[in-house]
């Protein structure tokens, strides 16, 4: 069965490029982004390696841990670690999972449970579905899920957006419009009366009857 939002993210036990870990103990009280790559030593995946070392500071401030995961073993993921600060710039401080009996992989739905018990010689284009993002929240809940084709590289930039509007709602009866961004006005959810929009938002605007903004709370 697929993964959906609002379920368990399931849990696990893995060896990464900091050691072994079980998932959920790792997250503890935090957020984390947890995101799959198809194969080492694959360029668009170096790329978004880089990019995420080079973000990781912005993803600790706010509460969030970062992990990689490509369907091979934490040697090959050690080797490529270098490769990937001579691209970027960026020194990988955040743990890498090796999975070389593609058994995460099988967990969260990114391979089929016939596609082997083995990393060797598969191809990036047999891994193709791992390139997905998981965003789970401190209640280990999956909050959003992304799939990215292998030709696409993914923008980091928006996994941080993200994170800062689903923590502004889980703290706020308020929801975020399209291309929201820190500082933009939000929408009032339908939990909120009117009565009290305007003791907790005063000032709030009804473009709709369905639709009412304000400044975004701090």
């Amino acid at each position: 069965m697929s993964l959906r939002i609002n379920d368990v993210a399931p849990d696990f036990t893995a060896e990464t490029t900091h050691g072994a870990i079980r998932f959920h103990e790792w997250i503890g009280d935090n957020w984390a982004v947890l995101f799959s790559h198809p194969k080492d030593f694959t360029p668009v995946c170096t790329t978004e390696l880089g990019a995420v070392a080079g973000l990781e500071k912005d993803f600790a401030a706010r509460g969030a841990k970062v992990i990689g995961l490509s369907v091979d073993r934490v040697d090959d993921h050690s080797k490529w670690r270098q490769d990937i600060k001579d691209v970027s710039g960026h020194e990988v401080n955040y743990p890498i999972i090796g999975d070389p009996e593609l058994k995460i992989a099988k967990l969260y739905d990114m391979l089929a449970a016939d596609a082997g018990e083995s990393c060797e010689g598969r191809t990036p284009a047999l891994n193709a579905p791992v390139r997905t993002v998981f965003v789970i929240g401190p209640d280990k809940r999956i909050k959003l899920t992304l799939s990215y084709p292998m030709t696409t590289g993914r923008n980091f930039d928006e996994i941080l957006r993200v994170l800062d509007s689903m923590q502004l709602t889980a703290r706020h009866k308020v929801a975020t419009p399209a291309n929201w961004k820190q500082g933009d006005d939000v929408i009032l959810t339908g939990a909120v009366s009117n009565e009290e929009a305007d003791k907790l938002f005063p000032g709030y605007k009804t473009v709709k009857p369905y639709l009412r903004t304000a400044a975004q709370p701090r």
